[in-house]
């Protein structure tokens, strides 16, 4: 008799860690923090080359306009080229041009070089964040269970949303260190040698798949009406309000604590509201289905609203920690939300080109918010200042009313695109 052929032990269900590895993490949330030194690097910068804090400023909207022109672009490369080729060129650039910008700012060239260097380093950028959301939203609805789908999104928007929060509060932190003791060039010439290594890095990585030939894009891409409609449209508002916030409040903080002879510690007590946004935002993955995305929006732009309007009576550095506190329960949780919205409003195939839309929009918003409040902390002080932070937190909720409208009621949709191809 022949011994009955012996089965092989099930393979065990795949899970996103086997898929991503677990360099990917690290490597992934480094290469963002270039994102986050260059507005503020480049405010260091031309603050220190030039002697004025208006053209530092301006130059720092140059960058967000970069961004917001051609950074949707950059996703829609990704889209239709694939991540790797797409990521490996704009890093090449984007380190030179900061490179060329540290140069620009130093030497006697007029000030339209300068804003046009500033502009071709926000153009360039490599976004990361919304490279890396992309990734990670495809593998789990191409590759993981589909019962484990739900819960999966959540907790990889929660987490993303938390290491963009970390990243955005050691940003200026690691601005100011440079500054202090290299000198104002070494921001942005740190954020070069860190892009030219980890965007390379992450930009080769294997989550990063082959870009698709004709017939499979164009079997696969949504058409690119589909990202002017209303619901996606209130989205990316959503998320420049939140930019708003973000450049608004730390340059109002800037001045209030330059009021009190401390200005270098503002990116630590700014790091308060950082921190405790990035708890919240892990612990969204835990909130009930029952409390809707929709509801979520603007439970957590009221909290926000609640800290600004805190911050209007901040006449001591205690009650300063209050209100960020306050607001830090609110700013992470909602950026997990707005970044849920995007992901489940994507065209089929665009999901790059709507999460860097959202990423642009960010970045914008900070970008626009600086610019105008250190205009209005120069012409009318801090107090003047500090009312920014409290009206881009009521653009927030007037968008989550807007996107209440426009949003169904009843449970969650899915992911409303099916398997979204990124690269």
């Amino acid at each position: 008799m022949h011994a009955p052929p012996r089965q092989s032990p099930p393979q065990p269900a795949p899970t996103l860690t086997s898929r991503t590895g677990i360099l990917y993490y690290p490597v992934a949330l480094v290469a963002r923090l270039p994102f986050a030194m260059m507005v503020i690097g480049v405010l260091t910068l031309v603050v220190s080359a030039r002697g004025s804090v208006e053209l530092g400023g301006l130059n720092s909207a140059m960058v967000g306009l970069g961004i917001a022109v051609i950074g949707p672009l950059i996703g829609a490369a990704a889209d239709r080229f694939g991540q790797r080729p797409t990521l490996l060129i704009a890093g090449a650039v984007n380190s030179v041009m900061l490179g060329a910008l540290a140069w620009v700012a130093f030497s006697p060239a007029p000030t339209w070089v300068l804003f046009l260097t500033s502009f071709a380093v926000g153009a360039t950028v490599p976004q990361i964040s919304p490279m890396s959301r992309s990734r990670l939203v495809t593998i789990i609805s191409n590759d993981l269970p589909r019962e484990r789908r739900p819960r999966l999104f959540s907790t990889v928007l929660a987490y993303e949303s938390a290491a963009d929060e970390v990243i955005f509060v050691f940003g200026p932190v690691a601005v100011g260190a440079l500054a202090t003791t290299l000198g104002a060039w070494a921001p942005i010439a740190g954020a070069a040698i860190l892009t030219l290594c980890f965007v390379t890095a992450f930009a080769v990585h294997r989550t990063s798949a082959p870009a698709k030939t004709a017939e499979e894009r164009a079997a696969t891409l949504g058409p690119v009406s589909e990202l002017w409609r209303p619901a996606l449209l209130i989205t990316v508002f959503g998320i420049v309000t939140v930019g708003f916030f973000f450049g608004s409040m730390l340059t109002s903080l800037t001045s209030f604590m330059q009021d009190r002879g401390d200005a270098e510690s503002a990116g630590l007590v700014y790091g308060v509201m950082g921190i405790g946004s990035a708890i919240f935002a892990i612990g969204v993955a835990l909130l009930p289905p029952r409390f809707t995305l929709r509801a979520r929006w603007l439970v957590f732009a009221l909290m926000i609203l609640a800290g600004t309007a805190l911050l209007q009576t901040a006449e001591d550095l205690p009650r300063m920690l209050l209100s960020l506190a306050m607001m830090g329960i609110g700013i992470g949780p909602l950026l997990v939300t707005l970044y849920s919205f995007g992901a489940r409003r994507s065209p089929e195939g665009r999901s790059a080109t709507v999460m860097t839309m959202l990423g642009s929009g960010l970045m914008v918003g900070q970008s626009i918010a600086a610019a105008v409040t250190g205009v209005v902390s120069a012409e009318a002080g801090t107090r003047a200042a500090l009312l920014l932070p409290l009206i881009s937190a009521v653009l927030a909720v007037v968008a989550g009313a807007v996107n209440w409208m426009l949003t169904p009621a009843g449970p969650e949709p899915s992911l409303s695109t099916g398997p979204v191809d990124l690269d």
